[in-house]
């Protein structure tokens, strides 16, 4: 678990991903360099949290993978219609070319008065895919960053970082879009009335196999389990399931795992599904069930499934928001 928190990550230099581009295709190469980059071993913590706490109860949490964020400002306007206290995200570009260079989560923290903690999944090695190349003005990324954040109406503590367990598969197979890292989780603590809430939020491994996911999702739990037993703990995100097995969440290992040590699965109408074509990605045939919370030890009711439509009909992101309410401590 990182514990080593930030103002404002450190992201590696032009010349410093040039040369992990020509690095050799190995987990062992990767994981050197992986360790020498204060990008990949620290939270940022930002944004300006305007309520003070203990946070009641009720309270809305949502989670939403936002594609890179293409619209950091609308989608901040997408998610404060929801009322949202605390906001997961997922694939959120810090100096992008394809988003603009824009530091998607400090802005849309901006927006919505609240402070954030962002952690790197990935150092992007390239501009994207193809379709993503078409909203690149310029032909570099400045930071070439790539993560998850955790936002919060309230002072967010105990910051934290999870590499969830993986085999580099964005770095060492044929992909097209190169890639230093893992995949992650961001967490930390908040003071409700009822005392500390532990939430996270991750982005489980897409391009494999459900038994990696449930490893995944496991490590998440044992980290949890060792530095913050006994307390409330509310996981979120894209959970990637039934990715690779045909759509089929059902046969994802993981939440059998999270059931058996205490935890509640909720993603709303089991037959709505969380994913829809967007500017980004264009098939209109994929529909999944992807995006879940795990609690335990929470009450947790009113989960809905939010559309990602714009007012005007745009798609903010391939993935559909959910939320919840927090009734209290179970």
């Amino acid at each position: 678990m990182i514990r080593t928190t930030t103002d404002r990550l450190v992201a590696p230099s032009a010349e410093d991903r040039a040369g992990i581009a020509t690095l050799e295709r190995t987990v062992a190469a990767h994981d050197a360099r992986m360790a020498e980059l204060p990008s990949m071993n620290a939270v940022e913590t930002g944004g300006r949290a305007e309520r003070a706490e203990p946070l009641p109860f009720p309270f809305t949490v949502a989670a939403w993978n936002l594609e890179r964020c293409l619209f950091p400002l609308r989608s901040a306007e997408h998610l404060g219609a929801t009322g949202a206290e605390i906001v997961l995200l997922s694939e959120m570009d810090d100096g992008m070319a394809r988003t603009r260079q824009a530091h998607t989560t400090a802005d849309v923290a901006e927006e919505l008065g609240m402070a954030y903690l962002y952690g790197v999944e990935f150092i992007e090695l390239g501009l994207g895919s193809d379709t993503e190349r078409e909203f690149c003005k310029d032909d570099f990324n400045r930071r070439g960053l790539h993560g998850n954040a955790l936002l919060s109406t309230v002072p967010l503590h105990e910051p934290f970082l999870l590499r969830l367990e993986g085999e580099r598969l964005w770095f060492t197979g044929e992909v097209d879009q190169p890639r230093l890292g893992e995949r992650v989780a961001v967490g930390g603590t908040i003071n409700t009335e009822a005392g500390p809430l532990v939430l996270v939020s991750t982005h489980l491994e897409s391009a494999t196999t459900a038994a990696y996911r449930e490893r995944q999702m496991v490590g998440i739990i044992d980290a949890l389990d060792a530095a913050f037993p006994g307390r409330p703990v509310l996981i979120g995100g894209d959970l990637n399931t039934g990715n690779h097995t045909g759509g089929d969440f059902e046969a994802e290992g993981l939440f059998a795992r999270a059931a058996e040590r205490g935890f509640t699965r909720h993603g709303g109408p089991l037959d709505v599904m969380t994913t829809r074509p967007s500017l980004i990605t264009r098939w209109p045939d994929r529909a999944m069930k992807l995006d879940w919370f795990l609690s335990r030890g929470l009450a947790v009711s009113g989960v809905e499934i939010v559309s990602s439509l714009s007012p005007t009909g745009k798609p903010l992101s391939d993935h559909d928001m959910i939320t919840c309410r927090i009734d209290g401590l179970a």
